[in-house]
């Protein structure tokens, strides 16, 4: 009888693409009881923990055709007209077509999609992926490649434009991330600004070719603003929310205090004060004019912790409040992705009534297991393997047996999604991934980073 891990394995070979007999990437799900819509497809965002266990494995080709091949997806040229992609995206998503016995990708920007969401953070796995494959494979080379060379910066063009923005964050519409359905994110969300730090981090050290010195520079310059910004006013822990519940309202001038006018009546004081530990704290989930998202969005703060966007002090305190608050955030199925759910009038509002989204729900703080192995990841980097071990226990016990679903409804998790996937290869790989980093801690490497030192910060010292 196969083990959980033998048969997880096994899923994740037959979720594997081929494209003129060369792996390229896996699938998005191989559930052949429901039609395939774009779960056929290859996601970027999805491949990441595929082709961090691909790397681990050895199996660098896959991960090394899956790069080339995306590149060659990218726009290059500018935008025909309003409703073409722009130079630089990487794709949310591409499969293989085949045209009288010609084998072709086919990509979607969003131009597809439901409700037609242009991907933002595709880019930045991207970048991420790359950095990982070099540093698995000690093949410099390869990412030197004039090609990759444009491609990166194409992208870092993207994110370092100037806009109608005097922030050092990334404006981006709703929907443009793993919360690709209207959750009300619209602005800075955390996931966001937490994968474009990472991308920095990873951009930074593999563009080290002549005629990116603007560029680098404009990483450099963002980068410590960035963080500084995201530390400082993303912050949520007791301290904090006296500061902020004591907040004047319609400062001006350089001497304001309350900078983006938030209204402390806005704040679920009674339930935060109640909800955060002592020692606990995490980021919020957006900031903006008047505007202070105080609900919980793991990606955002474990990939803060990974890519040491918050400092260690602050990390600890996220772990903290994990473990103190591990019924709401994590309940039978490692974990929720956002807590607490939208409810009532404001579902209706900040969703449009979206019937995927009701509360507890999908992107409206289902749990997500795929979720598990950055979880495992940041409590490996904080030294809180305990919580690595609990969360594997839960997820041991019920994904093989409930087929691998693609996430689970109800406030703990109990209830299998009512539209969820079965045999979701990233649920699939989220859990492998998991193994593999509560075994191999140095495995870390590939997707982690320390604390930015800008005056270190190229390839040479850090890669």
């Amino acid at each position: 009888m196969q083990s959980i891990e033998e048969q997880a394995w096994q899923l994740l070979e037959e979720s594997i693409i081929y494209y003129r007999g060369r792996p390229v990437g896996t699938v998005a799900a191989n559930d052949v009881s429901q039609s395939a819509l774009n779960y056929d497809h290859c996601f970027i965002r999805d491949f990441a923990s595929s082709a961090f266990l691909f790397l681990i494995k050895g199996r660098y080709d896959i991960v090394r055709n899956f790069l080339e091949e995306t590149l060659r997806l990218q726009p290059k040229k500018e935008k025909l007209d309003a409703y073409t992609p722009g130079r630089g995206l990487i794709p949310a998503s591409f499969k293989v077509v085949s045209i009288n016995g010609k084998e072709y990708l086919e990509s979607d920007f969003g131009e597809n999609a439901i409700a037609r969401v242009t991907p933002v953070d595709s880019c930045l796995w991207w970048i991420i992926i790359l950095r990982a494959y070099v540093k698995a494979t000690k093949d410099l080379q390869f990412a030197l490649q004039p090609e990759f060379q444009e491609g990166i910066a194409l992208i870092m063009e993207l994110c370092l434009a100037t806009r109608f923005d005097m922030y050092p964050t990334l404006l981006v519409p709703d929907g443009s991330c793993m919360i690709h359905r209207r959750l009300g994110i619209y602005g800075y969300p955390l996931e966001i600004q937490a994968l474009f730090y990472a991308a920095l981090r990873a951009a930074r050290q593999l563009l080290v070719c002549a005629g990116d010195e603007e560029i680098v520079i404009g990483i450099d310059k963002r980068l410590p603003l960035l963080q500084n910004h995201i530390r400082q006013h993303y912050w949520i822990d007791i301290n904090r929310l006296n500061v902020i519940y004591r907040f004047k309202c319609e400062e001006y001038g350089l001497t304001a205090i309350n900078l983006f006018n938030i209204y402390s009546d806005s704040i679920p004081y009674a339930d935060l004060a109640v909800w955060l530990p002592k020692n606990g704290g995490y980021l919020a989930g957006n900031v903006g004019p008047s505007q202070l998202d105080t609900r919980f969005f793991s990606l955002g703060n474990l990939m803060a912790i990974i890519s040491s966007l918050v400092s260690e002090q602050q990390s600890q305190a996220i772990m903290t409040l994990i473990e103190a608050q591990w019924e709401d955030l994590v309940g039978t199925m490692p974990m929720k992705i956002c807590f607490p759910a939208l409810e009532k009038e404001e579902y209706r509002i900040f969703t449009g009534c979206d019937p995927k989204n009701i509360p507890w729900s999908y992107h409206n703080a289902g749990n997500w297991p795929v979720l598990l192995w950055i979880l495992t990841a940041a409590a490996q980097k904080t030294g809180r393997k305990n919580i690595a071990k609990n969360a594997m226990e839960l997820a041991e016990n019920r994904l093989s047996e409930d087929e691998w679903p693609e996430y689970y409804d109800g406030a703990r998790g109990m209830l299998i999604g009512r539209e969820a996937r079965r045999y979701q290869t990233w649920t699939i790989t989220g859990f492998l991934l998991a193994k593999e980093l509560m075994l191999h801690p140095e495995y870390l490497e590939l997707f982690s980073f320390e604390e930015f030192d800008v005056e270190n910060a190229g390839y040479a010292c850090n890669l």
